[in-house]
């Protein structure tokens, strides 16, 4: 069957949240191509295709935009990542090695689009809420994760992840500094999150 003729972004009406999404879409390929600095809501319009007022009607300021691209960045990174650990069955031993590597690989990873968004947001505190919410987001991933491992209670669990994370971004900044390798920061990492999955204490 013959395809429609395609109608191009500036025409063809989109719903609300997919049109977010092509100009979240589109901010982030700004950044990767030319850097967080040309990342204005006048500039998103142009390379969207849109006019202006669509932009503003999604993000009032510049801020807001960096905002929502740093939360979208990493939400879509670590719901890709659950997803992917969830849909096939593996040991505790190997779950626990590539959970550390991803979780440290990417926390210490300053040349990519998630740091330069966060550098063009520094000192601001959304960028500070927003991180926290990111860090809770990241709890649930691990939950999720190690579920199929563990055999404690739900609450304990998320308890247990919430200090696996803790110790991931505690880890990941000491390797930024130089303190570790790579390779002894995903050890050590990989080792903690193996260790959390131990029975309850009940002495």
């Amino acid at each position: 069957m013959p395809e429609n003729p395609e109608i191009p972004n500036s025409t063809r009406r989109l719903s609300k949240a997919e049109r977010r999404s092509q100009l979240l879409d589109t901010a982030l390929s700004i950044v990767r191509e030319e850097g967080a600095d040309r990342l204005t809501l006048g500039h998103l319009a142009v390379r969207a295709g849109v006019s202006k007022p669509v932009v503003y009607d999604h993000f009032e300021t510049r801020s807001v935009l960096l905002i929502e691209l740093y939360r979208w960045i990493d939400t879509e990174r670590v719901d890709a990542f659950r997803d992917a650990m969830t849909e096939t069955a593996r040991s505790l031993e190997e779950t626990a090695q590539i959970l550390a590597g991803a979780y440290i690989q990417c926390a210490a990873d300053h040349s990519d689009e998630f740091f330069a968004v966060g550098a063009a947001l520094a000192g601001s505190e959304e960028k500070a809420a927003v991180f926290q919410e990111l860090l809770d987001h990241c709890v649930q991933m691990f939950v999720s994760v190690l579920k199929p491992h563990a055999t404690l209670p739900a609450a304990e669990l998320e308890s247990r992840c919430t200090g696996l994370v803790g110790a991931g971004e505690a880890l990941a900044g000491a390797l930024a500094r130089g303190r570790y390798r790579q390779e002894e920061a995903i050890r050590a990492f990989a080792s903690l999150i193996k260790g959390a999955l131990g029975d309850v204490d009940h002495g």
